[in-house]
């Protein structure tokens, strides 16, 4: 151990970082909720939970978290990091929450942490050493929100001085024991429901043990004893905010057995999937003792503002607060998250202004329409020219039992509609429109409605960036199939059998007519001018399918779980089509099946096939 300095004046106060306060937009959105609905004027204090991490890197603030499930007493803490309990005084105006006595607030939770330390409660649960209180007014007109945190620590009639110089682990244990102490640390943390922000631990060498604080006492060579923290500090030779009222605990149950107080500072970052702990400090303290302290010391602890003043904070989520535009931040939560680690080059702006036209609103249509919607993608258009009927909510699920009363609202806008309560922020229309389909006759009464027709489905066509073919019948998807492919629009083309299902895209023609074409056999990956669409194989123009059909034949009668299954490839074959750096005009990937598991590929999603098909009952993929 280092040589402890000399001269008492020498000694150098111990000074600790105070903790930052970090409250995530949902928050307030819960508190105006419970204001609303739960609180009314009640100003009562209620319990809520916050946490913080003793593992963020250098240069981040010693924070403390408060999220939107502070109001939850159930909710689990998040991984590794430590509870922190705490209490929410909301005023009913701003005055109220101007002129309340902040003195006596942390006077009173002062006297709290003092009761538990005088009466040994902080021994069985540590956790009440480190609390907070929250002092809100919330304008939920404006979405003004001011706040002020108080995180109160008790403090000593003199000051705490260090003993010896602090070190870091690195230099007390080797890099063998401190792979112990983390084994040992893991193994006391798991036998508790909730880390522990607290404990002892014995650093002698080959015997590392690490126990609740309340069992120091069974320790008889307090030398090798450590009470240990999890320090959220990042600052060299300064502790956390959490260090202060362990200390005066110690002071008043242990401080006349000891000869110095060594305390060790945890700080356990993870970089690369390696945990270190070398940086954790290593205190050794000069603490007053305080056991024959009658009354509840002076209690600090009020949060400085952006400015470093003793003030409440003030925060405007006007533009964030707003339902609808806290829904679109929420919905983008785990595409974003993909970024983090999996896919940090996926565009998501890019899928986000995809412009997506959807021929049928039906059973596959629905489907389509929720999995672009859990892929961002902002505006979609539904094209249906039936009637929602009874049988189809159980199977289509924008549809309710409402849809189908007094002869069924129309299927696209009730589609549209449907999407529009599921997220606001989707720019979903409906229109009701016949598409002509070759082998149909069109009785000469019509022929100017179906002109109508044509022209309202290209300028559909024209004004989307894919468009998914989804419509019951073969011979409705030839017209819209002509008029994408002559705008080289990308097409995605889904279609169900009774356990089978296929999922295509079209080509799209070279701007380079006449170019001479080696034979495909020689191709890795086929080009885009050279993969066919749904009717490439027909040697005949298509016909009515439905002439001379009894029902069964007429209607698409499918095992009801495989339109789900097809919906979702068609939707992830258009996404890995936008990641490809050729976009709709990827080539498609041919390699040997095997092959695939270890090539580089150019799309980050993986291949991009021409097309999907399955035969569901033999387990069969191609």
């Amino acid at each position: 151990m280092s040589a402890p300095l000399v001269n008492k004046m020498e000694r150098k106060q111990l000074q600790f970082v105070a903790f930052n306060s970090f409250l995530d937009s949902g928050f307030w959105h819960k508190l105006s909720e419970n204001k609303l609905d739960v609180y009314g004027l009640d100003e009562s204090q209620k319990e809520i939970k916050g946490f913080y991490f003793n593992g963020d890197p250098v240069g981040m603030p010693c924070r403390m978290n408060v999220e939107f499930s502070a109001f939850d007493q159930d909710a689990k803490t998040p991984q590794r990091c430590l509870p922190m309990l705490g209490e929410l005084h909301n005023t009913n105006t701003v005055d109220k929450f101007k002129e309340c006595d902040k003195k006596e607030m942390i006077s009173e939770a002062g006297k709290k942490i003092w009761d538990s330390v005088v009466s040994g409660k902080a021994l069985d649960t540590p956790e009440l050493l480190a609390t907070f209180l929250l002092l809100t007014f919330a304008d939920l007109k404006k979405y003004h929100y001011y706040y002020w945190f108080c995180f109160p620590c008790l403090c000593p009639s003199t000051d705490i001085t260090f003993d010896q110089e602090p070190k870091k682990l690195k230099y007390r244990l080797t890099a063998e024991e401190m792979e112990q102490f983390l084994q040992a640390y893991d193994t006391f943390q798991d036998a508790h429901p909730t880390y522990q922000g607290f404990f002892v631990a014995v650093l002698s060498k080959g015997n590392i043990v690490i126990e609740d604080v309340k069992y120091m006492n069974k320790f008889e060579n307090t030398q090798e004893v450590y009470f240990g923290f999890c320090d959220p500090s990042n600052i060299e030779d300064y502790p956390g905010w959490p260090l202060r009222n362990f200390l005066m605990l110690i002071s008043y149950h242990w401080k006349g057995d000891l000869r110095g107080v060594n305390v060790l500072c945890l700080r356990d970052r993870s970089r690369d999937g390696t945990r270190d702990i070398s940086h954790s400090l290593l205190l050794s303290l000069c603490v007053p003792d305080i056991k024959n302290v009658l009354e509840c010391p002076k209690c600090v602890g009020w949060e400085k503002n952006e400015k470093q003043k003793l003030a409440p904070r003030f925060v405007n989520l006007s533009a964030s607060m707003d339902p609808t535009r806290l829904a679109a931040s929420a919905v983008d939560l785990n595409l974003k998250l993909m970024r983090w680690r999996l896919l940090p080059e996926l565009d998501l702006d890019l899928i986000s202004k995809t412009k997506c036209l959807l021929l049928g609103a039906g059973t596959l249509g629905c489907n389509v329409a929720k999995c672009l919607m859990g892929w961002g993608v902002r505006t979609i258009t539904l094209v249906d020219n039936g009637r929602v009927s009874y049988s189809n909510p159980v199977r289509q699920p924008l549809f309710q039992f409402e849809d189908c009363v007094k002869g069924g609202k129309p299927k696209a806008e009730a589609a549209a509609e449907a999407m529009k309560k599921i997220f606001p922020g989707v720019n979903a229309k409906g229109l009701s429109l016949s598409i002509p389909m070759p082998g149909h006759a069109v009785p000469e009464s019509a022929i100017e409605g179906v002109k109508k027709d044509v022209e309202t489905l290209q300028d559909l066509v024209n004004s989307h960036d894919a468009v998914f073919l989804l419509l019951d019948t073969r011979e409705s998807r030839w017209l819209p199939t002509l008029m994408a492919a002559e705008k080289q629009k990308i097409v995605i083309c889904s279609a169900l059998g009774f356990d089978t299902y296929l999922e295509m895209r079209h080509g799209v023609r070279s701007d380079t007519e006449g170019a001479d074409l080696a034979p495909l056999s020689s191709y890795s990956s086929i080009p885009r001018d050279q993969l066919g669409c749904y009717f490439c194989n027909d040697v005949v123009a298509p016909g009515n399918s439905l002439k001379d059909r009894t029902l069964d034949q007429q209607c698409t009668v499918s095992r009801p779980g495989i339109s789900y299954m097809a919906s979702a490839l068609a939707v992830e074959l258009l996404v890995s089509m936008l990641q490809h750096p050729e976009l709709g005009k990827a080539p498609a990937d041919i390699s040997a099946s095997d092959e695939h598991l270890s090539k580089d590929f150019v799309c980050p999603l993986g291949l991009v096939p021409h097309q999907v098909r399955s035969l569901y009952c033999c387990l069969q993929c191609q």
